[in-house]
């Protein structure tokens, strides 16, 4: 007869659980290790980006704060019974039915949330309403781990660079602002996605959160916290952009971008970081011993009892749960496979009413990016007074990861290249666009178009919401991307040239069909 050796350790921690809590964290862990396991790709995924980027880097001590958070309520909830609630089951539901729709759209940020939401829907179906009421916080502070930020960076570029020529004007130095750019006696300056302040923003969002819930009893402090936590980043973030304007004016712009990566890149933003911590301080109104949760209030609350009579037995629980999940993996499986058959033959058209096909030639390189295309073609037309428009088409037979139109960084704005953003830029009928710069000499202006289906338009979003629909109902339908850019020179008005190009193909959703062959 065999005989297991059970260490001191293990049974003493055995021995601490609350019989009434050994089953129902036994089926939180199977269910938890469900979707750690079966969404592994967006654990990932994630992971990488709490590793590789400087803006996600501060996620990878959420977990830490996660297990801190729920340890501070361990022993009260210990007193409080759980009690599967079949209702949790439906937010569950919606949670993987964003991340079925992230998925198959290649809109990983709701891939991502789907997946948190889904570890926070199970907790919910399996421990009850009145167990998650205590740990509230942390459930919500579960979000924290779904890297999002990025998203912020054009307008945090607009409103550093707001501060920045406002700060630069007061302290007497001239210059001239246009879009991103700001052009004083020193050089010219560019508020660049890395001078954004997300990175700094995000993190702050997060200390912010954590010690509100810690320090704050007040609801009115808590907010008041959180309004800091959010504008000093943003205010400190053009403080800096200016400081290193003002100091590049008497130093040079080597010196000042030194200092910048220095001074204002680690000791700015931990004395900012202290400075927010010391105003807080004044005013944090939760006793050091205070409980996170009151057990007896709790467990005497009504509300919970309504709720509780909802319930349900854990082990069907259970298997409800990975049955969804078994149900959207095979779903998304089949969307996936989709693929739209594509004509062999697409070809610009060499003539188009008043234009005609010519050899590409430009002041500076510009090449828009269009990854994971089945066919891209490039050209440029020329009209009568020698108005040139350069043209990219694209077309895919499918969207998903590596191959999706309008993704960030493809399109009319190519990465890791000399061109930057400028500015937006609208036509004479009213079409947005945007300029683009490249060494403060070479400007053009460019729009982006979509094409799927019977829908022709300019906007990413509408764009992966056909796709998501597409998707659902198993169809398979080609997308295709046409970029349309003419360079800015002399009085020549480029938005002009771009929408004289567009009428003369009399109609452009139908003139990228027969370009790309699609019926």
């Amino acid at each position: 007869m065999r005989h297991e050796v059970i260490s001191p350790q293990r049974a003493m921690i055995a021995e601490r659980i609350v019989p009434a809590w050994k089953t129902p964290l036994v089926q939180l862990a199977l269910a938890w290790a469900a979707i750690f396991t079966m969404f592994a790709r967006d654990w990932a995924t994630m992971a990488m980006l709490w590793w590789d980027s400087s803006t996600y880097n501060h996620i990878l001590i959420v977990p830490a704060i996660l297990a801190w958070l729920v340890w501070q309520r361990a022993g009260e909830l210990a007193k409080v019974n759980p009690q599967p609630w079949w209702p949790g089951l439906v937010p569950l539901a919606g949670a993987l039915f964003l991340w079925l729709l992230g998925d198959i759209s290649g809109l990983a940020t709701a891939a991502h949330l789907g997946v948190v939401l889904a570890l926070q829907a199970v907790t919910l179906a399996i421990l009850g309403p009145r167990i998650c009421w205590g740990l509230a916080f942390p459930l919500c502070y579960a979000l924290f781990l779904v890297p999002i930020g990025d998203e912020l960076v054009p307008a945090l570029q607009m409103i550093t660079a707001s501060i920045t020529i406002a700060l630069t004007e007061a302290s007497g130095i001239p210059a001239h602002i246009e879009g991103v750019f700001i052009d004083t006696p020193a050089g010219l300056f560019e508020v660049a996605e890395a001078c954004s302040g997300v990175k700094f923003l995000v993190a702050m969002i997060a200390l912010g959160a954590l010690v509100a819930h810690v320090c704050f009893q007040s609801w009115w402090r808590r907010a008041a916290f959180m309004m800091l936590a959010v504008s000093i980043p943003i205010i400190a973030n053009g403080i800096r952009a200016w400081g290193t304007i003002y100091i590049a004016q008497s130093q040079g712009i080597s010196f000042a971008a030194g200092f910048d990566h220095i001074f204002y890149g680690w000791i700015f933003f931990a004395l900012v970081m202290g400075l927010l911590l010391l105003i807080g301080s004044k005013f944090f109104d939760r006793g050091v011993q205070a409980p996170f949760v009151d057990s007896t209030a709790l467990a005497a609350n009504p509300f919970f009892d309504r709720l509780q009579s909802n319930s349900a037995k854990g082990w069907p629980v259970l298997v409800v749960i990975l049955s969804l999940i078994l149900v959207v993996l095979a779903w998304s499986t089949r969307s996936q496979a989709l693929e739209a058959d594509l004509a062999t033959d697409q070809t610009l058209p060499s003539q188009i009413a008043g234009w005609t096909l010519v050899e590409q030639s430009r002041a500076y390189p510009w090449q828009p990016r269009a990854s994971g295309a089945d066919c891209v073609l490039r050209g440029a037309y020329q009209d009568g007074e020698g108005r040139v428009v350069d043209v990219v088409y694209a077309l895919y037979a499918a969207q998903s990861e590596g191959r999706e139109a309008g993704a960030f960084g493809e399109g009319a704005l190519p990465m890791d290249s000399e061109w930057r953003w400028l500015s937006a830029s609208t036509s004479t009928d009213g079409v947005a666009g945007d300029r683009l710069q490249a060494l403060g000499a070479h400007r053009r202006v460019a729009e982006t178009w979509y094409r799927k289906g019977g829908w022709i338009g300019t906007s990413t979003m509408h764009l992966k919401l056909l796709t998501m629909r597409d998707r659902l109902l198993l169809r398979a339908r080609p997308t295709a991307m046409l970029i349309l850019s003419a360079e800015e020179y002399g009085d020549t008005d480029p938005a002009a040239t771009i929408a004289d190009f567009r009428s003369s193909t009399a109609d452009l959703g139908n003139w990228m069909d027969r370009t790309g062959g699609v019926d």
